[in-house]
């Protein structure tokens, strides 16, 4: 099911009807500032296990808490004075930030890695979605390969390297309704425009210093 939207004045209805269906397990998809994400809620495990049966990849650094302002940030991650003025440069914008992860993080994505990926879009869909339901989203990117039924389009042996190659452009989706042909998704907001098919730019925060992971829209170094 499609819902058109106004970006500037979306719909209470249509936020309240996207609630209802990730508090109860299900699937959307939305625009960001890059590429469009496939997003459950945070709190369901019906949804966060949905999202990984969907999306082929098993590799958790595909995955991404999508938030809509720093301070939920520190409710799952550890965050200084020196990485929150960084991140504060930054966002909105097409950046995912590793960061280590506070106790109890883990356990609710069902995750072996101590640390995650997060991410506030400049885009007003994901923020008023966000905002909606109370606390974050859980993302990873739409790719073709989930209409084909195929595994993640990552080489594991980059991976085992700590880097995160490039999304090959072709993956990536530009209308949202060319996502009607991923099975498994309930909702998809759509704002009527084509969305660029870039990809995200990658910064672990975990060391003492920022380091590159994946260079994408946003740059690097600033």
């Amino acid at each position: 099911m499609i819902e058109y939207l106004v970006p500037q004045n979306i719909d209470d209805r249509i936020c309240k009807n996207a609630v209802r269906i990730l508090e109860g397990g299900g699937l959307i998809a939305l625009p960001t500032d890059t590429s469009w994400l496939i997003v459950c809620s945070f709190k369901s495990k019906d949804g966060i296990k949905r999202l990984r049966k969907i999306s082929g990849d098993r590799e958790e650094r595909l995955f991404t808490l999508l938030c809509s302002n720093i301070s939920q940030f520190g409710e799952f991650c550890s965050i200084d004075n020196s990485r929150f003025r960084l991140i504060k440069r930054l966002v909105p914008g097409p950046y995912v930030f590793i960061l280590k992860t506070l106790l109890g993080t883990e356990k609710a994505l069902e995750i072996r890695r101590k640390e995650a990926g997060v991410r506030i879009p400049d885009h007003p869909v994901p923020a008023a979605i966000i905002n909606a339901l109370g606390f974050p989203l859980y993302s990873v990117t739409a790719k073709r390969s989930m209409i084909r039924g195929e595994d993640s389009v990552y080489d594991d042996a980059e991976l085992e390297e700590g880097k995160l190659p490039p999304i090959p452009e072709d993956e990536l989706f530009e209308g949202g309704w060319k996502l009607e042909d991923v099975a498994g998704i309930d909702l998809i907001l759509d704002t009527g425009e084509e969305r660029p098919r870039i990809f995200s730019t990658i910064l672990d925060l975990t060391g003492d210093e920022a380091a590159l992971i994946r260079q994408g829209a946003g740059p690097w170094p600033v």
